[in-house]
């Protein structure tokens, strides 16, 4: 059993005794007629015919309170296309797919472009993006929930949890962040363990209980993939197009969001996806890249706060960071022991090592270029430049259906 301990800023929501799915399925269908569910996928093409998108298709097709499913199909030629359809097809709830490479959604993202709202690359960030343009366009939900299509431990129990915040009229909340335990044989989610969390302790040494730090000190797990949110917050929120997705979106949350109306969610009682690789030497890649991006996203963040950011801090910051991963280092090999799990030490010291060159380089990149953004523009600013804009995105999206 979990404890009940409430965090801080935001609500934390539990996942106390045996679940009880078939009630929070129950509320959720009643709930579902005045607010109809949406659920949105970003899927890669070459997660098609992967274990855990055949576990996800299984469990949804029993779900009961789903209004709209969007999948957005990246990285996907003609044969791979037509082969994410077929899959899909054998959904009651017949998802609509979004084809983001294919001919017709490249040249809308290239009419983007020319009128200086670029979507930014290809990737999670853009997928999600598009997919909340399109669910927009279809006007049949009032909320939508996100999930990614890489969980191998998936049940319907972890949309449920992530749903209900949301859906329920008389709890208040406007978005819904998903948090777990990531444990194997050992602990996972380095990126969280030994960088995020580390960093933003340092930076509330160094700056003090600044709201945004304390907001964001306050999730158990910030960069879990899976959120729920009301459509007028979809409307308003800029997501990121880099690596910093997930924490970028909490910023935007932050900034449009009043705290009482923010909360996160036990989902389950233990999470599986895929691992990336560290990448040590390459900081373009795995989760070096991944670390730089999140700490510049940080980093621009608390420059819009009004905090100045200045060599001299960063520099603070690097010693700060490091004395806050040591010790971090320390409890988790104590949480390990007394868990009889592995815990490789030189392993977590050489992803510490990792991080405090990724925090270099996004600082530096900071420094070099401080009103870089990965922000795509929101989808209101859209339908102000460009009026037509989702209309012309739901025919796209007809027409590649029908094809």
């Amino acid at each position: 059993m979990a404890d009940f301990f409430q965090t801080g800023a935001i609500a934390t929501l539990h996942r106390l005794g045996r679940p009880d799915v078939q009630r929070l399925e129950q509320g959720l269908v009643q709930f579902s007629e005045e607010t109809p569910i949406a659920l949105v996928l970003p899927c890669h093409a070459h997660e098609l015919g992967s274990k855990a998108l055949k576990l996800i298709a299984r469990q949804l097709s029993g779900v009961p309170y789903l209004k709209q499913i969007i999948v957005g199909v990246d990285g996907a030629n003609r044969r791979s296309w037509n082969a994410a359809r077929r899959f899909f097809a054998q959904l009651p709830q017949k998802p609509v797919l979004l084809w983001n490479s294919g001919p017709r959604m490249q040249a809308l993202f290239r009419k983007l472009e020319d009128a200086e709202l670029s979507p930014g690359p290809a990737g999670k960030g853009r997928n999600v993006w598009i997919c909340f343009g399109y669910m927009l366009a279809s006007d049949q939900a009032r909320m939508v929930a996100v999930h990614d299509c890489d969980i191998v431990t998936y049940s319907r129990e972890l949309l449920a949890r992530l749903c209900y915040p949301v859906a329920h009229p008389a709890l208040g909340f406007d978005f819904c962040k998903g948090y777990y335990a990531r444990v194997s044989d050992r602990l996972n989610g380095r990126v969280m363990r030994l960088m995020v969390t580390p960093l933003i302790r340092a930076l509330k040494n160094i700056l003090g209980q600044h709201p945004y730090l304390v907001y964001m000190d306050t999730y158990r797990y910030p960069l879990a993939g899976e959120f729920s949110m009301d459509m007028d917050l979809v409307r308003r929120v800029r997501i990121p197009h880099d690596w910093a997705l997930e924490v970028g979106l909490l910023a935007e949350v932050f900034r449009n969001c009043a705290p009482r109306a923010i909360c996160q969610s036990e989902l389950c009682e233990n999470y599986e996806h895929k691992h990336q690789e560290l990448s040590q030497r390459d900081p373009d890649k795995g989760l070096n890249k991944m670390a730089a991006d999140i700490a510049r996203s940080f980093f621009r963040r608390m420059a819009a706060e009004g905090i100045k950011l200045d060599a001299g801090l960063f520099d603070t910051l690097l010693s700060a960071y490091s004395r806050q991963a040591e010790d971090t280092l320390r409890f988790y090999a104590a949480d390990s022991a007394i868990n009889s799990l592995t815990y490789p030490r030189h392993e977590e010291e050489s992803a510490v090592s990792t991080f405090v060159r990724s925090i270099r380089t996004a600082a530096k990149a900071f420094q070099d270029d401080p009103l870089w953004s990965p922000l795509i523009p929101n989808w209101n600013r859209i339908e102000s430049a460009l009026p037509t804009f989702l209309w012309e995105l739901s025919e796209a999206v007809r027409l590649d259906n029908e094809g």
